[in-house]
């Protein structure tokens, strides 16, 4: 028997199957013959997508209970989704990366976009960090781990397993070590630098390689510069820059494991006598700055998401508009400000016009040399635009 005679047909609606035909890897819920048998199918369980008339669509994992109900992963029906199937797209994965960002130090897997929805895996040399996001990836762990082994063999496999989007799918949040033992502080190489991420309490998966681009390019203006690294967390952007040549950098963080890691960071690079760590808000400690007449010559804002989810919308892009302002008064003329958005509700229109509303509340003028996205290896699947979350502006103010 072919493969795809162990999945189970799913069906969807007449004349909605153009968009998944058209290379779209999601199905929506209500596209879906959602009857009794599909309701009853496994959660995250892997079926065979057929259009009205029968036409094979290829393979998905199906959730009943998610709006988003299957994403694609072949379309080819008859494809084995096996160890070899997973290690096709690693080696794949692997490769483009390695050709990217070459050592082993970068997100290794960015679901849709490798052809694996639902998985996050972020690579640090020989440990790895792993969201399985979804019940599809979550069904189909046993294989995945398999194959990572067989890839990479890490010494260290963490899961992630606790970001928002599991419980959505009707997942349990937890951090799971598969093997270990894993150091406090893991080496991180980024852009001639090294670094240290927490793994297990840090961050998201621990660093945010998805800035790597973003630190060189402002690392690019340091020399003899005064620098200020607002949410510096693990000191990306600041050591770097003080690596760089920077005359003093100033790295604030809320986050006493994030000024921990950063000053770990400058030791190891030595450059700690240029690098002064604070611990406070971050608009409370703009405003302080601000009213001291401090000013700087490059400075980063790079703030976690200030909207996690659709109805924090307008809130959530005043606070960008309120950052702007804030970072804005603290830029030296002919300065430089650089500002980040990771929230995914944020468009890039919306983000650009609070900025340039921020800018003005600040009574500063300036222009906009580059706006910028995720570093490569957190490639966007061409159906999926959205899914391109960060949002950068370069900007140089008068």
């Amino acid at each position: 028997a072919t493969a795809s005679a162990m999945h189970p047909e799913l069906k969807l609606q007449p004349s909605h199957h153009r968009r998944v035909r058209a290379g779209h890897p999601w199905v929506f819920s209500n596209e879906v013959v959602m009857d009794a048998a599909a309701k009853a199918l496994p959660q995250g369980g892997v079926v065979r997508l057929v259009a009205a008339n029968g036409e094979p669509l290829g393979l998905a994992t199906f959730n009943a209970h998610t709006l988003i109900a299957a994403r694609v992963l072949t379309r080819n029906s008859d494809e084995a989704i096996d160890a070899s199937f997973f290690a096709t797209r690693l080696a794949a994965a692997v490769k483009l990366r390695e050709r990217l960002h070459p050592g082993g130090f970068y997100r290794l897997i960015h679901a849709e976009a490798d052809g694996l929805p639902g998985l996050i895996v972020d690579r640090y040399g020989d440990v790895l960090v792993a969201q399985l996001n979804t019940a599809g990836m979550e069904a189909l762990r046993p294989i995945l781990v398999a194959a990572l082994d067989a890839a990479l063999s890490p010494r260290a496999i963490v899961l992630r397993n606790d970001s928002p989007s599991r419980q959505l799918e009707g997942l349990p949040l937890k951090v799971e070590m598969l093997r270990g033992p894993l150091p406090a502080d893991l080496p991180v190489h980024e852009n001639g630098c090294r670094f240290f991420a927490d793994l297990g309490e840090g961050q998201k998966t621990g660093w945010f390689f998805d800035q790597r681009e973003n630190r060189a390019m402002m690392a690019a203006f340091a020399s003899g510069a005064r620098v200020l690294d607002m949410y510096a967390y693990a000191g990306g952007f600041g050591v770097l820059a003080a690596q760089r040549g920077a005359a003093e950098v100033t790295l604030v963080d809320r986050s006493e494991r994030g000024i921990a890691l950063a000053s770990h960071a400058a030791e190891i690079n030595e450059v700690t006598p240029r690098c002064r760590f604070v611990k406070g808000e971050a608009f409370m400690e703009l405003e302080r700055l601000a009213g001291q007449g401090a000013r700087f010559d490059v400075v980063i804002a790079d703030p976690p998401a200030f909207v996690k989810s659709k109805k924090d919308l307008g809130p959530g892009a005043r606070g960008y508009r309120k950052l702007a302002r804030l970072a804005a008064r603290v830029v030296a003329p002919g300065g430089f400000l650089f500002i980040a958005s990771c929230s995914h509700h944020v468009d890039m229109p919306l983000f650009a016009e609070q900025v340039a509303r921020g800018l003005d509340d600040g009574e500063r003028t300036g222009r906009i040399l580059r706006s910028t996205g995720a570093a490569a290896d957190h490639p966007v699947h061409p159906h999926l635009p959205e899914s391109a979350y960060l949002k950068g502006q370069l900007l140089q103010l008068d």
